[in-house]
C-alpha cells in the first residue's frame, strides 16, 4: 500500500495485526476469475427465467427499456464500490467501507444488515436448486423422481456445492466460472435462434418509451424487478484478499461484468418478446411458467432441453459464487470483531472461511425451514404456496429489500470517507454528484417496495425491515460500549497488505 494510505498516517489506533491463520489465501485469484465468479453470482439464466415475466407484465411490451434503466443505476453504484476498492480494499466490502466512514456503531449495524439480506437473498437460490431441478423432472416426467419433494434434491446439490466451497475459493470459483461459461453460451444461442426464427416479428416497438405500461410510472414500478436481475454485482469486492492486485482488478471486474450482464439481458429480454411476437398477454399468461424457456421448446425439442440445462448450471453457479463472496463478508466482520468470533476462523490448511460458510448456508436452511413451517402452521400449505418458486420469490425480495439500504449506505458514506481520509484524491463529480445519483436510484426501488397495497407477505416486509434495523443498531450500541475500541479495528485488514 502506498505511503498515506496506512491506518498509521490516518491517526487511528493501531490494531492487533490478524495472525496468518486469520488470512485467507491471497493472490489465488486472477481478474477473470473474479469477473466470472460475478457473473455466475448474478445467475443470468436463473435471474433472467424467473423474473422477466414479472417485469413484462408490470412495465408491458417495452421491458427491456427498464432493463437499461436498471443496469445504468447498477453502474452508479458500482462506481462506489470501485472508488472505495481504490483505496481500501477489503473483504469486507460494503461493511468496511460504511463502518470506516462512520464508525464502529454503524460497522456492526451495516454487518447485521449484510449477513441477513444476503443470507434471505441466498435462501432462496438455495431452494431454487432444488426447486428447478423438480421442475426439469416433473416436466420430462422421469419415473418416479418427479415426485420426491424439491426440498430433497435442494439438499443434495447443496452438500455438493459445499463441498466444493470448503476445498479452496481457485477450485469453487472456476466451477462456478464454467457453469456460467456454459449457461451464457446457451442462452445466446437460444436469443440468436429465436432472433432467426422469428426474424418476421423482429421491430423496435420494445425500445420505444410509449410501450410502456403507464409511462414512466411503469417503468419505475418494474425497476425494482430490473435492479434483481443484477443483485451479486457486488461479488468480487469481498473475493480482493484472494485476488491479485485487487484495487485495480475488483473495479474492473465490477464494470465489465455489469456491462456483458446489461448487453446480455438486453438480447435475452428482445429476443423473448420477439419469440412472442409482441405480445405481451400470452408472455404473461399464467399458464407460461418460465417465458424464455417456452420460446425455446418453440424451436426444437433439443434447444429445449439445452434451454432447462442452461437454467439448472445457473443456479449452482449462483450458489458456489454468491456463498463463496457473501459469506467471506460476515467472515471478515467476525475476525474483526463485529459479528461473533467464531465466524472469522479460517481452515489452516485450506485458507476457506468454513465457519462462516456452513453458518451461512445453515442460516439459509433454516430461513427455508422456518418459512415450510409457517405455511403448514398457518394452514396455507398449498402445493402452489409451498413451491420453491413461491419460496425464491419471497425470500428473495426481503433480501433484496436489505441489499438496498446497504447499497444507499455505502453511496452515502463515499464523499464523506473521501473527504476525511483522502481529500487531495477528492473529486466532486466522481466521489459527491456519483454517489448522489446512486442513492437516488435505490430510493426508486425501496419506494415501490414499501408502496401500498401490498399482499402478504410482502406487505411485512417494510416492517421487518425496519425492525431488523432497529434490533441491529441496539446490538451494535451495546456491543461498542462493551468494546470501545472496535471503531479502530473496522476495515484494519487491508486486503493486499
Amino acid at each position: 500500500m502506498s505511503e498515506g494510505f496506512t491506518p498509521q498516517s490516518l491517526g487511528a489506533k493501531v490494531p492487533d495485526v490478524p495472525g496468518e491463520h486469520e488470512r485467507l489465501r491471497r493472490g489465488a485469484l486472477g481478474l477473470i476469475d473474479i469477473a466470472a465468479a460475478t457473473m455466475a453470482n448474478i445467475g443470468p439464466a436463473m435471474s433472467f427465467y424467473f423474473s422477466f415475466g414479472y417485469l413484462a407484465y408490470t412495465a408491458g411490451l417495452a421491458s427491456p427499456l427498464t432493463i437499461i434503466a436498471a443496469g445504468i443505476a447498477i453502474l452508479f453504484l458500482g462506481n462506489t464500490l470501485s472508488e472505495f476498492t481504490k483505496v481500501l480494499p477489503s473483504t469486507g466490502g460494503f461493511i468496511s467501507f460504511v463502518g470506516k466512514t462512520f464508525g464502529g456503531r454503524t460497522a456492526v449495524t451495516t454487518a447485521i444488515l449484510t449477513g441477513v439480506g444476503y443470507i434471505a437473498a441466498m435462501a432462496s437460490v438455495i431452494a431454487i436448486v432444488g426447486g428447478f431441478f423438480q421442475i426439469i423432472l416433473q416436466h420430462y416426467n422421469v419415473g418416479g423422481l418427479d415426485k420426491v419433494p424439491w426440498i430433497i434434491w435442494t439438499l443434495v446439490f447443496l452438500a455438493l456445492a459445499a463441498t466444493m466451497m470448503v476445498r479452496g475459493i481457485s477450485i469453487s470459483t472456476k466451477a462456478a466460472g464454467l457453469f456460467f461459461a456454459f449457461e451464457m453460451t446457451i442462452l445466446l444461442l437460444v436469443s440468436v435462434i429465436t432472433l432467426i426464427k422469428f426474424h418476421g416479428s423482429i421491430n423496435f416497438k420494445p425500445f420505444e418509451y410509449h410501450n410502456i405500461t403507464g409511462g414512466f410510472k411503469g417503468l419505475a414500478a418494474g425497476f425494482p424487478l430490473a435492479i434483481y436481475l443484477f443483485i451479486g454485482w457486488e461479488n468480487s469486492a469481498a473475493l480482493a484478499e484472494e485476488t491479485t492486485d485487487p484495487r485495480r482488478n475488483v473495479p474492473k471486474a465490477v464494470f465489465t461484468s455489469t456491462l456483458i450482464m446489461l448487453v446480455a439481458y438486453v438480447l435475452f429480454a428482445f429476443s423473448t418478446v420477439v419469440g412472442f411476437k409482441d405480445n405481451v398477454n400470452k408472455l404473461t399468461s399464467s399458464s407460461v411458467l418460465i417465458p424464455f424457456v417456452t420460446v425455446a421448446g418453440k424451436i426444437t425439442v433439443v434447444v429445449l432441453f439445452f434451454a432447462f440445462l442452461a437454467g439448472m448450471t445457473s443456479t449452482l453457479g449462483a450458489l458456489i459464487a454468491g456463498t463463496n463472496s457473501q459469506a467471506r463478508l460476515i467472515f471478515n466482520a467476525g475476525r474483526e470483531g463485529l459479528l461473533p468470533k467464531f465466524i472469522g476462523k479460517v481452515h489452516a490448511e485450506r485458507r476457506t472461511p468454513m465457519n462462516a460458510l456452513f453458518f451461512f448456508l445453515g442460516c439459509g436452511l433454516l430461513i427455508i425451514g422456518v418459512w415450510g413451517l409457517g405455511h403448514i402452521i398457518g394452514g396455507h400449505a398449498t402445493s402452489g404456496s409451498m413451491s420453491a418458486l413461491a419460496m425464491y420469490d419471497e425470500s428473495a425480495t426481503f433480501g433484496a429489500f436489505l441489499v438496498l439500504l446497504v447499497y444507499g449506505m455505502s453511496n452515502l458514506a463515499l464523499p464523506f470517507y473521501y473527504k476525511r481520509y483522502h481529500p487531495e484524491l477528492y473529486r466532486p463529480f466522481r466521489h459527491g454528484f456519483l454517489p448522489i445519483v446512486g442513492v437516488l436510484t435505490i430510493l426508486v426501488p425501496i419506494y415501490y417496495l414499501c408502496k401500498p397495497p401490498l399482499t402478504a407477505p410482502y406487505s411485512w416486509y417494510p416492517w421487518m425491515a425496519l425492525g431488523t434495523v432497529i434490533l441491529a443498531v441496539i446490538y451494535a450500541s451495546v456491543l461498542v460500549s462493551r468494546d470501545p475500541g472496535l471503531g479502530d479495528r473496522v476495515g484494519s485488514i487491508v486486503a493486499d497488505e
